[in-house]
């Protein structure tokens, strides 16, 4: 047993007098705050956006204008009697206009990560489809999201994506019912 102990501390000599050799724990590129919401993120991966936008607008436009002008003319004859002739004119020209739009999206969409910006940020795209009774809704959203604007949940809102391309359409039998007849388009195009 003396042996083995005596061994052990020649090795243990052996070692002290090697230099020292430790890889350190730390690498910068993966290197993430314990602190931090943020998960790494590659293309492929998938982040739920909460798509609400309210939209409004009005204009309103007011017009009026006037113009009067009048001509007149005397004569008189030599007896003393006046003749008068006049000519007289006005324009006027009153105009008034409105224009309401409004819109309202509220939809939850899972996208992709096509591609990651040079800055970090993602560039997300998708789309989804959905078929109610014959009728198609298709939503695609398009845009540019911070990486710190996705919460630790994976979700994101709307407002936070950046040039933002959000579409809504329909497909379908109530779509087609709202939409003018051929012919009814066709007179409109000549102002009929």
């Amino acid at each position: 047993m003396l042996r083995a102990v005596l061994k052990g501390l020649i090795w243990l000599a052996m070692a002290a007098s090697l230099p020292a050799m430790a890889d350190s724990l730390y690498r910068p590129q993966n290197y993430q705050p314990l602190t931090s919401d943020l998960r790494p993120r590659k293309v492929g991966d998938l982040i739920t956006v909460m798509v609400y936008e309210n939209s409004s607008a009005t204009s309103s436009a007011g017009t009026n204008a006037g113009r009067s002008a009048q001509v007149g003319l005397d004569v008189r004859t030599p007896n003393g009697l006046t003749h008068g002739a006049a000519i007289r004119s006005q324009n006027d020209s009153d105009g008034h206009g409105t224009t309401q739009r409004a819109g309202r999206v509220l939809a939850q969409i899972t996208v992709g990560i096509r591609e990651i910006a040079t800055n970090g940020d993602l560039l997300v795209q998708g789309t989804q489809q959905v078929d109610i009774n014959n009728e198609r809704q298709t939503i695609t959203l398009e845009g540019r999201v911070r990486q710190q604007d996705v919460s630790d949940t994976n979700v994101v809102l709307s407002t936070r994506v950046a040039e933002a391309r959000i579409s809504y359409a329909g497909q379908g039998d109530i779509s087609e019912r709202q939409r003018p007849a051929w012919w009814q388009r066709l007179l409109t195009l000549f102002g009929v």
